[in-house]
């Protein structure tokens, strides 16, 4: 009989365990769906919104008659030029850039197990903007001496080799004993992104009025240069860090529990870490490398998720994603519509939401006795 009640309760267990994974992979599964359907109304209102509308049947149809399919709404040349030229590379570029920014700031958030982790923490947005300053400053000589074609991918190019220096600097600092130390990652990016400052405010006192404005535009951020050429190579770099960040959902869970214990369930913390900073460092830097610095994006979107689904990464990661390309794309609609024809830049209406909304967040945790 004791036999029996034994083999019962280890039955009873192994199917309340069961439940719950079954239970956990349609969590993830529902928050992925409801996700994506929202990024495609924002894909949609960001095709059509702009001093031509263009309705979702008409981007639909554009789309479809790319594709060699019928179509089953008119649409004239002027339309099909607007949104495959314009318009959909810059809705292209604002959904790889949001996903790539929340995705990275929810695995950085695991990996420091801080909450106000984001991929600005370790120097990569610094060093890609000095990189970008600096060419906008003294680069005129080095673009002389390209070829046309590829004179406009020179300063993408700076401020993704400025955003991998910094992360190498760091990640290079931070190495102790063989094994890297997070709070000295996390201090050696504070002082980097110092450095980094005080060259973008040299170069400021160095260039002229229109070089200022040039910094000052790039520094806001904006994705009103989005086209094909350069979206293209940018577009792979950010799709492999995202895809080598998605494998590390089960990783930071065991992670969050301490490095010992997620070493025992089979994990290896140093191997994680390493991975996992390249592949923000790589999705970040191709991001900004396109966009210019842009703010909040990285650090409240996972809150966001967080409050919705909780803290579980194999949900927190994909859904971080997806919300946000979709809180990108509706920045960027505001950008467009809000000072109309004049066009904000997109980093002033991220940290006009971002700001106040993680203002709430921090009283909210200090009424609740924390995050």
């Amino acid at each position: 009989m004791t036999a029996l009640a034994g083999a019962s309760g280890r039955d009873a267990r192994a199917f309340t365990i069961e439940a719950r994974l079954l239970k956990a992979r349609k969590a993830v599964l529902w928050s992925v769906a409801a996700s994506a359907i929202v990024l495609a109304v924002m894909v949609l209102a960001g095709l059509g919104f702009g001093a031509v509308r263009i309705s979702p049947a008409v981007s639909l149809s554009i789309g479809l008659s790319k594709l060699g399919l019928p179509t089953f709404a008119e649409f004239t040349a002027r339309d099909d030029l607007i949104l495959s030229a314009i318009r959909a590379p810059r809705t292209a570029l604002g959904m790889l850039a949001g996903g790539a920014l929340a995705l990275s700031g929810a695995a950085l958030q695991g990996l420091f197990r801080n909450p106000l982790a984001d991929p600005t923490l370790i120097g990569v947005s610094s060093g890609a903007a000095l990189g970008a300053v600096a060419v906008i400053v003294l680069g005129a000589p080095a673009a002389a001496l390209l070829p046309t074609y590829l004179q406009a991918s020179l300063l993408p190019t700076a401020a993704f080799c400025g955003g991998l220096a910094a992360i190498g600097i760091v990640y290079v600092i931070a190495q102790h004993d063989g094994g890297t130390n997070i709070a000295t990652l996390l201090l050696a990016g504070a002082a980097l992104t110092a450095i980094c400052g005080a060259g973008i405010g040299l170069f400021i006192f160095l260039g002229d009025d229109q070089q200022i404005r040039d910094i000052n535009f790039w520094m806001l951020g904006s994705l009103s240069g989005a086209n094909w050429k350069a979206l293209a190579p940018a577009a792979a770099l950010i799709l492999a860090g995202m895809l080598g960040i998605l494998r590390f959902g089960a990783a930071l869970d065991a992670l969050s529990l301490g490095e010992a214990d997620a070493h025992n369930l089979g994990f290896e913390p140093e191997k994680l870490k390493r991975w996992l900073i390249v592949c923000c460092a790589l999705a970040t830097g191709a991001a900004v490398s396109l966009t210019g610095v842009i703010g909040f994006v990285g650090l409240v979107t996972p809150h966001v998720v967080r409050m919705m689904i909780g803290p579980g990464h194999r949900a927190l990661l994909p859904t971080s994603l997806l919300l946000g390309g979709a809180l990108m794309l509706a920045a960027d609609i505001l950008s467009r519509t809000v000072a109309a024809p004049a066009e904000l830049p997109i980093g002033i209406v991220t940290a006009a939401i971002g700001g106040p909304f993680f203002l709430w967040l921090l009283v909210r945790g200090r009424g609740q006795g924390g995050w």
